[in-house]
């Protein structure tokens, strides 16, 4: 066990710090989660089901964003590619 600090704003940080890292952990977990199925939504073919993928993947890397769980660049990155992938199977 994880000996606390004797201060009680400190506790406290600790604490919250805590309850933080697991949220953000959720959220990235979920988002990664969300790539990769719609990376093996391409492999399938079906129209459809990439469209709905990548629409899920694509909020779900804003909102992590947004939550300050990945940096905005990183997001961007993320977004422009999966951009590029989804253009380049449409457009066949």
């Amino acid at each position: 066990m994880k000996k606390l600090p004797n201060i009680k704003s400190a506790k406290k940080r600790v604490l919250t710090s805590e309850r933080r890292r697991l949220r953000n952990r959720a959220y990235r977990s979920s988002m990664k989660t969300s790539i990769k199925r719609f990376e093996q939504s391409l492999e399938t073919g079906d129209i459809e089901e990439i469209k709905s993928k990548f629409s899920e993947a694509y909020r779900l890397v804003d909102k992590a964003a947004a939550k300050g769980v990945i940096h905005k660049n990183t997001a961007a990155r993320q977004k422009s590619r999966m951009n590029k992938k989804f253009n380049k199977i449409t457009a066949s």
